[in-house]
């Protein structure tokens, strides 16, 4: 059985216990980076084998967790943060899973999308979510059909390209369009700017040391 287990984007302490059961009960893990898993891992006193699957694991990898699985072995997927199949290598896997007729158990959580939707104060009912936006290829064509929707967009940004976004989306909406910016999500020093593009911008050209780690945005 392959258990699909959502872990805490930042704090430990928002685990489920039904997680922590399954994380204790399975046969092994399969994670991304067994470094970072182990935090949590440790954290919670579990001790299973770990197995180290991530963007760069090819066929052999996923045939190797999946011989295991058709044994009889139950394996729990979790990735560096929140669900695992949002955002990370986990597809391929869950669907050769699939495939297989492995029986695939989600244990549900939250992903940061979501959990930046919920205290956005935007619209959520209907929403896009596009995770990182592209690099080049693209991007302008993106933002280009994004000028007349009616919905929230929920991207992912990280600490190189985040100020670049911020002059894409006033170039496509305006300086007075009202954002959504998140950062150090559910960490200590967690904190959301509900302003225009322009303030966001005058800020954070003030306090550059903020600039680090991944960003959510929401326009």
């Amino acid at each position: 059985m392959l258990y699909i287990v959502s872990t805490p984007i930042w704090n430990l302490g928002d685990i489920t216990y039904r997680a922590v059961r399954t994380l204790q009960e399975v046969d092994g893990i399969a994670c991304e980076d067994t470094r970072k898993s182990s935090i949590l891992l440790n954290h919670y006193e579990i001790k299973k084998p770990l197995i180290s699957f991530h963007s760069h694991s090819g066929k052999v990898k996923i045939d190797k967790i999946i011989d295991q699985l058709k044994t009889g072995k139950n394996i729990a997927l979790i990735s560096d943060a929140w669900t695992p199949g949002i955002s990370d290598p986990w597809y391929a896997l869950i669907k050769e899973a699939i495939v297989e007729w492995v029986e695939v158990v989600p244990i549900p959580w939250v992903t940061a999308a979501i959990t930046a939707v919920s205290a956005s104060g935007m619209q959520s009912h209907h929403f896009l979510y596009l995770w990182f936006l592209p690099i080049k290829k693209w991007r302008q064509t993106l933002f280009k059909k994004l000028v007349e929707k009616d919905h929230t967009v929920v991207i992912y940004e990280s600490v190189h390209r985040f100020i670049k976004t911020l002059w894409d989306l006033e170039t496509y909406f305006w300086e007075d369009h009202h954002i959504v910016v998140w950062r150090e999500l559910t960490k200590k020093f967690e904190e959301f700017k509900r302003w225009t593009i322009k303030e966001v911008k005058e800020y954070y050209e003030i306090t550059p040391w903020k600039i680090k780690w991944e960003f959510v945005i929401l326009f």
